[in-house]
């Protein structure tokens, strides 16, 4: 009986050998890959961004143990983004399903307008009121506004402080039309234009829908102009 024990502990111990040289001769994923495919996706993920990007993968646990994917596919978890300090996620689908998820900071050195000098609420923005500014535009609020076209033109809609970046909604268009203003109302067509004088109904900035009525008491809609212009659409 003793004997019969001993050979059934051998027996054991020889089968967690074999087990154990099985797992080691299976082939393990390469995490420097998985790493790459990270940073592949990130760098594709940031293409046609205003500036210099530079995408830097956090380390994955050398520990990991996975078995080897012939296609990792790397995507963005739901609440991660593709810019700042973000998380990615690698997965696999086939042979073996697997996922990991590795930090990763995506910076974007690239050029912003800023306000030259502090900027009152409703002041028109001239040229020499913005400046442009390098930085990582990853750090900077969401709406930054990166082409001086984009601020030239329009009005402060809140005070802006010296320095400070200038955002989409913190510009509004010049106001337009006022109110009560005689305007005149232009309709273009394919090879004619016609106009005719009309009254403002209502305030509106530029590229605003507005309303007026013209002489015959007739009220119609149109865009906004500079220089009390209303524009119908023919």
């Amino acid at each position: 009986m003793k004997h019969l024990f001993h050979i059934a502990i051998a027996a054991l111990s020889l089968s967690t050998q074999l087990a154990w040289a099985q797992a080691a001769a299976e082939p393990r994923q390469d995490l420097a890959v998985l790493k790459q495919t990270a940073e592949q996706f990130l760098q594709m993920q940031a293409n046609g961004l205003p500036g210099e990007v530079k995408v830097t993968v956090g380390a994955i646990d050398p520990r990991l143990k996975l078995p080897v994917c012939p296609v990792p596919e790397a995507f963005l978890p739901p609440s991660s983004k593709a810019w700042g300090k973000t998380t990615v996620g690698v997965r696999c689908n086939v042979p073996t399903v697997w996922t990991i998820y590795v930090s990763a900071q995506v910076r974007v050195h690239g050029e912003y307008i800023a306000a030259a000098a502090p900027l009152a609420q409703g002041q028109n923005i001239g040229p020499g009121d913005i400046a442009k500014v390098k930085g990582d535009l990853t750090n900077l609020p969401s709406g930054v506004i990166t082409d001086a076209s984009q601020a030239i033109g329009r009005t402060a809609a809140t005070t802006i402080a010296l320095g400070a970046p200038l955002r989409q909604d913190a510009l509004r268009n010049q106001q337009a039309i006022q109110q009560g203003q005689a305007v005149r109302v232009i309709l273009n067509g394919d090879g004619f234009s016609v106009s005719s004088e009309a009254r403002a109904l209502n305030n509106a900035n530029e590229g605003q829908l507005t309303q007026v009525r013209t002489a015959a008491g007739q009220v119609i809609s149109g865009i906004a102009k500079l220089g009390g212009i209303v524009e119908l659409a023919y």
